[in-house]
């Protein structure tokens, strides 16, 4: 008696159990939306990274304390070449030609910064911030009307670092544009595949 007492109590839990397993994995299938491609049309596989222009007025360039930034030449060549790089790391759109591509990047480099944010007890400056801001456009080339492949565009999208310029954590603001020009690759292409 006891024994098939034990047997039933069992497969009666055994039951309750594929039950719950069952109910997750209806859960988990439905999920929340989430997709490995985030945002973007199914069609749209390749991407055609449009060389970035530079329209930095480096006249106007300067900074809180006076002093002319380093201004790195050819830094839209780096931002093109950093772009081109992310979307290879996400796989997410392939980059290719511009007569094999579905979508087309383009955008201008139109600002560079450096701004103060710390100094030390001599008021120098111990810590910068750099920001380098783009403009973009994000056409369709499989729409064969010009004026509907134009999927979207923005304006002063920007990415940014900061660096200790005194002290034990010092670095070179060339490394510091290093790490700003990955930024802005990075949200770049974020922007493009999430689409928001």
């Amino acid at each position: 008696m006891r024994l098939a007492h034990s047997t039933q109590h069992t497969a009666h839990s055994l039951g309750g159990f594929y039950c719950l397993l069952s109910a997750v994995c209806c859960l988990l299938s439905n999920g929340c939306g989430y997709t490995a491609r985030p945002g973007l049309a199914s069609h749209l596989k390749t991407v055609y990274v449009k060389p970035f222009v530079n329209k930095i007025d480096v006249t106007q360039l300067s900074t809180a304390d006076g002093r002319f930034p380093v201004y790195r030449h050819r830094m839209e060549a780096d931002l093109t070449n950093a772009v081109l790089s992310r979307y290879q790391f996400t796989g997410l759109l392939r980059p290719a030609t511009i007569d094999k591509a579905d979508c087309r990047l383009e955008g201008e480099l139109v600002e560079f910064r450096r701004d103060p944010l710390r100094y030390d007890s001599n008021q120098q400056v111990e810590e910068w911030r750099l920001n380098l801001a783009v403009n973009l456009r994000f056409y369709d080339q499989t729409v064969p009307d010009a004026e509907q492949a134009l999927m979207w565009e923005e304006a002063r999208l920007t990415g940014d670092t900061t660096y200790f310029a005194l002290g034990a954590n010092a670095e070179s603001e060339s490394a510091a544009m290093d790490r700003a020009v990955t930024d802005l690759a990075r949200r770049i292409v974020e922007r493009t595949v999430e689409n928001w």
